[in-house]
């Protein structure tokens, strides 16, 4: 079977060679191809079953069009949504995505991101882990682009695509007190990770911006044993006189966990007390009630990822840092 190549793909559109190559490069856009006969020419593709040589073509470039993803946890809602984002993305500028998941272990983080730079990955987009300082300060001595998305780390200054999670946080927190709360408990991680971290200083800033003084007990910390100690912070919170009124998960896993331990107190969201989540998981689809939360664009963030580490690739920008909002998504968790 004859081998199809670029030149019989641009014979049978009638166009250049050089015109095949920029579209199925991902180059359409940049070298202003039109969407119509850009459409044809991959519609031509994948008729003649046009299969690129990848090898050709990074010993042409020193390139692999490969783009090295690594992501905390796989079981994440996010990590999933994000992945879907960025290979969509990916695709569409000609890169592979190979992805690991590091469980949010520093040294299993470190582990994959050799792994993949020794793979000569064209870039990497890394989702880093608490501990993993150390790594990114290789990368950055090292040749290899990146550009870190949804965490980063207050005092390393590389390219990011992250949440403003101070703001996010902020506003979350005024939404449950323009609902007429006035004892808020917040439910964290304890974590040194700074997008945590500016969860907690956002909702401290809010509470005192309305004029109410934070309780130290509001906040609670969940430290490895996830599930029994939001059930602990959850009952401080509710013990007491003054027990809270509603709660603010600083995370869609913590909601989850939180749900299920109200469910086990026989109370009811949002009659006994209200809840509110920092992003959403799929299992809020099967509690009674919707819960109201703060959802993360993860498209967005995901396309702006890889255009920012093209960008780096191509040594068009060295350092771009963006923050991105949340968007308020309003279910029945929160009573008046």
């Amino acid at each position: 079977m004859k081998k199809i190549g670029l030149k019989d793909v641009a014979q049978h559109v009638g166009v250049s060679v050089a015109l095949v190559s920029y579209v199925l490069n991902g180059q359409a856009e940049e070298k202003q191809v039109g969407k119509e006969i850009a459409e044809k020419i991959r519609k031509a593709a994948v008729e003649l079953n046009y299969v690129p040589n990848q090898a050709a073509k990074s010993l042409k470039t020193q390139r692999t069009q490969t783009i090295g993803l690594v992501v905390a946890d796989i079981n994440y809602r996010f990590s999933s949504g994000i992945t879907r984002a960025i290979e969509s993305e990916a695709k569409r500028k000609g890169f592979t995505v190979i992805f690991g998941s590091s469980n949010e272990s520093s040294a299993k983080f470190d582990e994959i991101v050799n792994v993949l730079a020794n793979r000569q990955v064209d870039g990497l987009i890394l989702v880093p882990v608490q501990g993993s300082e150390q790594t990114i300060h290789k990368l950055q001595q090292s040749e290899v682009p990146f550009v870190l998305i949804d965490r980063n780390f207050q005092h390393i200054l590389t390219s990011s695509i992250s949440l403003d999670n101070y703001k996010a946080a902020y506003d979350s927190t005024s939404y449950l007190i323009k609902m007429g709360h006035k004892r808020i408990g917040f439910i964290n991680y304890e974590t040194t990770m700074f997008n945590l971290t500016e969860r907690n200083r956002g909702y401290k800033d809010a509470l005192k911006a309305h004029g109410i003084k934070p309780e130290e007990q509001w906040l609670q910390r969940v430290g490895s044993n996830q599930k029994s100690d939001t059930a602990k912070g959850i009952d401080r919170l509710l013990s007491g006189e003054n027990k809270c009124e509603a709660i603010f998960f600083a995370t869609d896993r913590l909601a989850i966990f939180g749900l299920q331990h109200l469910n086990e107190l026989q109370l009811n969201v949002p009659k006994d007390i209200s809840v509110f989540s920092f992003d959403a998981a799929e299992a809020f689809d099967l509690f009674y009630c919707p819960v109201t939360h703060a959802s993360q664009p993860l498209e967005k963030m995901g396309k702006m990822a890889v255009n920012s580490l093209i960008d780096i690739i191509n040594k068009n920008k060295v350092i771009n840092q963006i923050y991105l909002e949340t968007e308020f998504v309003i279910g029945k968790s929160c009573r008046e």
